[in-house]
């Protein structure tokens, strides 16, 4: 973490981006887990440590927002949410178009999307690679 930020910092301006923040940012508690506890304090000291001026942001995802430490989510951190919905139908009909692209298809793609509401682009994804793998 240490290294990541310095890193950052040296090539600002510049973006952080941690994709499943939960995995390191799981509020502390009783079941212990000392390495991912140091690498959340770490992850902690090193945000505290940023002025408004250094260049670099810091960008966290997850689905599971409930599970993130309390002082994740304090002004100054991660005290923005953004919550981004799962794709709509003509959403769904392009990203299947996209993992689609160079692979034999016949069938109906707005069929298809009709069929997975509440499919993630992942999960779209997931569904054409086993399409493909069990044709």
């Amino acid at each position: 973490v240490r290294d990541l930020f310095a890193k950052a910092k040296a090539s600002a301006p510049s973006i952080i981006f941690i994709d499943e923040i939960d995995a390191i940012g799981k509020a502390r508690g009783n079941l212990r887990n000392d390495e991912r506890e140091s690498t959340l304090n770490q992850l902690l000291t090193e945000m505290d440590g940023f002025e408004g001026s250094s260049g670099v942001i810091v960008i966290g995802a997850t689905n599971k927002v409930e599970l993130l430490d309390e002082a994740l989510l304090r002004p100054g951190r991660f005290d923005r949410r953004i919550y981004v919905e799962l794709p709509g139908l003509e959403d769904r009909i392009e990203i299947l178009k996209v993992h689609l692209k160079n692979k034999p298809f016949k069938g109906n793609l707005e069929n298809i999307a009709k069929m997975t509401v509440g499919f993630s682009g992942a999960a779209l994804a997931s569904l054409v690679n086993e399409a493909s793998i069990y044709a």
